[in-house]
């Protein structure tokens, strides 16, 4: 390689260092500010140091010789979109983008002159895909529903062992959601504990949503919240939450499920299936219900009230994308092996009805 030929490979590489890590500076602050999460605030800070600590194997003193901003003919050249940005959301996944590409440059031009450092800038790059996708799903969490799974109702009244051990046992077992129904803690507990749950979930990668609360599902960093019929309106929650967190609306009729679909719900959740022990009621609509409101509602579809193992076969074939539980988890004596029963059903049906 000739030295002009090796300082255009450090041009290139220090060029693509400094927006990589302005990259992930960038969606770092919308993991802090903007999500409030914690768990991808982190990743995303061990991700730049961990690159910082890759580039540190280029010769530093080469790089920085090769700098010529002045110079660079690209730093005139611009698309229309680059100087605009609908919002966080938009800021982030540009950065993310702008992240990988300029990993896999710094990747191929370092296997000029390192090959082992080039190898660890691959390695941070598989990990950055990994982020990029975990961080779309943090900026859209509505945008999971469609895959649907088991959201387990958290209420601490039925758990038979510490609700602590059941909400990192319900996670173990492949719950896909986690929602916090408390319906006697007094505000600050209650938020507390709410916070307690959603970092739990997020770190496992489930959904945490609150129940009823749209102001504390903000306050917690929740991914969204579900409203009762005799709760606020569906309006008035997405007014609180915002655009980016999930909605959630129970109904018990097509015409309630097709008005919360009408007010912007993400989710209807359908019920009762069955008659339940946690709350009684004197209609059941059943899987009937689930039928009609699939057919006729364009939205996942949760089903709830008493579901079993051996009854959700008949709520799934019914349409349900989600089976909501709460006695059937929290109150069994192994919650952990429960829910991955059920998630396993979930899972199998899934596979032979795409």
């Amino acid at each position: 390689m000739t030295d002009r030929d090796l300082t255009n490979v450090y041009r290139v590489l220090d060029a693509n260092a400094n927006r990589a890590r302005e990259a992930l500076r960038v969606a770092e602050e919308a993991a802090r500010f903007a999500l409030e999460r914690p768990d991808l605030a982190e990743a995303l800070k061990r991700l730049r140091h961990d690159l910082r600590a890759a580039l540190d194997r280029f010769d530093a003193a080469s790089l920085l010789a090769a700098r010529d901003t002045a110079g660079d003919v690209g730093t005139g050249l611009a698309t229309e979109t680059e100087g605009r940005r609908d919002g966080t959301a938009d800021v982030a996944r540009a950065a993310m983008k702008r992240l990988t590409e300029a990993l896999r440059a710094i990747e191929e031009y370092g296997k000029t002159v390192d090959a082992g450092a080039a190898a660890a800038v691959e390695a941070i790059r598989y990990r950055a895909y990994d982020l990029e996708k975990r961080l779309a799903e943090a900026l859209r969490p509505a945008g999971r529903l469609a895959a649907g799974g088991l959201c387990v109702l958290l209420t601490e009244s039925l758990c038979r062992r510490p609700w602590e051990e059941v909400l990192a046992a319900v996670l173990a077992g492949g719950a896909a959601a986690v929602q916090v129904r408390e319906k006697d803690l007094p505000d600050g507990l209650l938020l507390e504990r709410a916070r307690a749950v959603a970092d739990a979930c997020h770190r496992a990668g489930a959904l945490c949503i609150i129940n009823d609360r749209p102001d504390l599902a903000v306050l917690a960093s929740a991914d969204g919240v579900h409203v009762g019929t005799g709760d606020l309106p569906v309006g008035a929650a997405r007014r609180i939450v915002g655009a980016g967190r999930i909605v959630g609306a129970s109904t018990h009729s097509l015409d309630q499920a097709l008005a919360a679909a009408e007010a912007g719900a993400d989710t209807i959740g359908c019920g009762p299936m069955f008659q339940s022990t946690t709350k009684p009621q004197e209609v059941i609509p059943g899987p009937a219900l689930c039928r009609e409101v699939t057919q006729r509602v364009g939205l996942p579809v949760m089903a709830i009230g008493g579901i079993t193992a051996e009854n959700a076969p008949e709520v799934l074939a019914a349409g349900a994308r989600w089976l909501a539980v709460s006695a059937a988890v929290c109150a069994a004596e192994d919650p952990e092996a429960a829910t991955r029963r059920l998630a396993g059903i979930i899972g199998a049906t899934r596979t032979r009805n795409p």
